[in-house]
């Protein structure tokens, strides 16, 4: 049976989409993940959820165990991950609660471990060729599914991952706009990383939430604002999870 990994994020700590569901208690040699996970049976898969920030999001994005994280969901077999994650819009055209594809990523976390090679075995260095760092077929899958839901979605973008976990300033959010950005996060440039060099196939769901703070002409972006839109069309994310789940 094929078995799929689901890091959910903001406002997904608690996602129930399956049946004969159970809980599991996973340790790694990187310590404990952000939570105990849930796994359940979709169809012909078994699904794996594990929350990024623990059950009552009392983790903050620095404080992630991203190593842990992704290291129990291999160990539990799965071939791909898919995650949610709640965004900021650096873009006018991706409106609040439009659903991006991320198909490149800028990293501008300064404290997170984004690897498992901590030292190099003698004559053995690892730089891994990272040019397209999410998975291409779980993308298409992701976009095949949102079109035929009819969705709000945009097929690609650029997420910039911050450290958090403070907003972004006016001048760092039109900074991030000039680099290319069209999304700003706090997680998944670390776990897609992680992921890769796993070599676990990974893809995200970025439902964009808000317009950060480069706007002017409207309030800079707060915590409340963005659980209440991410609340509003949390039911859009896990739609598109349940139907790619099953053509995966």
């Amino acid at each position: 049976m094929i078995k799929i990994g689901i890091i959910g994020g903001s406002g997904l700590e608690n996602l129930n989409i399956f049946s004969e569901k159970k809980e599991i208690v996973v340790d790694t040699p990187y310590g404990q993940p952000s939570s105990t996970l849930f796994s359940g049976i979709l169809g012909d898969k078994e699904v794996f959820i594990l929350s990024r920030h623990g059950r009552h999001h009392t983790i903050t994005p620095t404080g992630i165990n991203n190593r842990a994280n992704i290291t129990a969901l291999k160990e539990l077999g799965c071939t791909a991950i898919l995650a949610t994650t709640a965004c900021g819009s650096l873009r006018e055209e991706i409106r609040r609660g439009d659903i991006v594809i991320p198909d490149q990523f800028i990293d501008f976390t300064t404290r997170r471990i984004s690897t498992f090679h901590e030292q190099f075995e003698p004559d053995r260095m690892v730089h891994s060729a990272m040019a397209d760092p999410f998975s291409e077929p779980l993308r298409q899958v992701l976009i095949g599914e949102a079109s035929r839901l009819n969705l709000h979605y945009h097929p690609a973008g650029t997420v910039v991952t911050i450290e958090g976990p403070r907003f972004s300033t006016r001048a760092e959010s039109k900074m991030f706009r000039l680099l290319g950005a069209d999304v700003i996060n706090m997680s998944i440039a670390t776990e897609a990383s992680l992921a890769f060099e796993a070599g676990i196939p990974y893809a995200a769901i970025a439902l964009s939430t808000d317009y950060d703070s480069w706007k002017t002409d409207e309030d800079p972006v707060t915590w409340e604002e963005v659980l209440k839109v991410f609340t509003e069309n949390v039911k859009h994310v896990t739609e598109l999870l349940v139907s790619a789940i099953s053509r995966i």
